[in-house]
């Protein structure tokens, strides 16, 4: 029989066992880091050479040399053509939707000029060159490619570099795909840490990029947490979780499979329901009883719903919206009759689902909004990704001689009591006697 906790906010311990069901350590143990420190060491040293050793033996290859780790444009290309014409059409709407979503997103220069004709402003660039790490193997997954790459080619990113492990040289064809698609630039087949440490310090055949994405196993996760400063990451993301709050009046069997839909990612993912109504979490617990055993991935789901999941009984919906900005969860679904009354009282969510049709796995492949998104509670401090992720700010200022006095006394002064006299000499050299 499936066991999911309960939680009642009535309880005295309320707070302290949410708090506890929600904590997750992602950091790696010192064993992992260790070697990937000492992967990251020996690429930087050694280049392709070093790639090459690690992927024959970590992903059971028998490459000569880098060259045989390319991935040409015509092997995308190829795998686009043998796609079955269902799943490519697929991919390409689903494209075109998030093409479009972020198009909104792109950010633009802008300046202003004062009176005395002093201009400030912004110049918005993209970055040169961007990495995207996509996991192979079982979990190979075309929306990550489509969610990480078009963003930044819609951010006018030149050139953009995909790394996909090959375990056994078994290539995904629908990620291949999905490359072309997006328009990626250049893909190898390599992974894990060292896949991470070409992209961020370069080989003699990976270019070195300014960001890397996407999302890749502990060793991949601790890789990019110390590459960080030498390139720009996207996030340390945690397992997936999905926090529900229903007002009762949903179809208690399309809540426990929007339920479903995040706990058979892994074990560790999370999979919440909110609700000011105790007997239609009863009606969820019996249909997830009922509906699991129906489940290709029912052990998964099993373990992810006894081990982080909980059916969680509130007040009130004023309550429920308490308990989801503590939580700030990934995904949040807002299972309600008026689900836009209730967005000014939400502040942290990465992603919001609203109304009883809008079900999270849409969000996960097709609606347009990005699905790469905070967990573990960083939705409180972060956003998902998106085409700014992707772009960049300089500040822009154009003293005029009038502009450069006036601003110039101000400075002088600022400056002489930090103590730094060079400061102010150099802004008192511009004022107008």
């Amino acid at each position: 029989m499936m066991n999911i906790r309960r939680l009642n906010s009535t309880q005295a311990d309320f707070w302290p066992r949410l708090q506890a069901l929600l904590a997750w350590e992602s950091v790696s143990d010192d064993a992992v880091s260790g070697t990937v420190t000492a992967i990251l060491r020996d690429v930087r040293s050694r280049g392709d050479a070093a790639v090459v050793e690690y992927t024959n033996r970590f992903d059971r290859m028998q490459a000569a040399g880098m060259a045989d780790l390319v991935v040409p444009p015509a092997r995308l290309a190829q795998a686009r053509a043998a796609v079955p014409a269902a799943r490519l059409a697929a991919l390409e709407q689903a494209a075109t939707r998030i093409r479009a979503y972020a198009g909104h997103q792109k950010l633009e220069s802008w300046s202003y000029t004062e009176a005395d004709g002093t201009l400030l402003g912004q110049q918005v660039t993209a970055l040169d060159r961007v990495g995207l790490y996509v996991p192979g193997g079982k979990a190979a997954y075309p929306s990550s490619v489509l969610m990480n790459a078009i963003p930044a080619k819609v951010a006018g990113v030149p050139e953009l570099i995909m790394v996909v492990p090959t375990p056994g040289g078994e290539m995904n064809e629908l990620v291949l795909a999905a490359a072309s698609v997006a328009g990626v630039d250049q893909v190898f087949a390599i992974g894990g840490a060292q896949a991470v440490a070409a992209l961020a310090y370069g080989t003699e055949t990976v270019p070195a990029v300014d960001k890397i994405v996407g999302p890749g196993n502990i060793y991949v996760a601790t890789a990019k947490r110390m590459v960080f400063g030498t390139v720009g990451i996207d996030m340390i993301a945690g397992p997936s979780e999905i926090l529900v709050l229903c007002d009762g009046q949903a179809d208690p069997d399309w809540i426990a499979m929007d339920l479903f839909s995040q706990a058979e990612h892994d074990e560790d993912a999370q999979a919440l329901l909110v609700s000011p109504d105790p007997v239609f979490l009863d009606r969820v617990a019996a249909s997830i009883e009922r509906q699991l055993a129906d489940m290709p991935r029912q052990a998964i789901i099993e373990a992810s719903l006894q081990g982080r999941g909980a059916l969680i009984q509130v007040a009130d919906m004023a309550q429920a919206l308490e308990v989801a900005n503590y939580i700030a969860p990934e995904h949040l679904e807002l299972s309600v009759a008026e689900p836009e009354a209730l967005l000014p009282q939400l502040r942290h969510a990465g992603a919001i689902f609203m109304g009883r049709y809008t079900a999270e796995a849409l969000g996960d492949y097709c609606a347009g909004p990005n699905h790469v998104l905070p967990t573990s509670r960083t939705a409180r401090f972060s956003s998902p990704l998106g085409v700014y992720d992707f772009q960049k700010r300089s500040s822009l200022i154009n003293c005029s001689a009038a502009g450069a006095s006036r601003l110039g006394r101000v400075a002088s002064v600022l400056a002489r009591g930090e103590g730094l006299v060079a400061h102010a000499r150099s802004a008192e050299y511009r004022v107008d006697d």
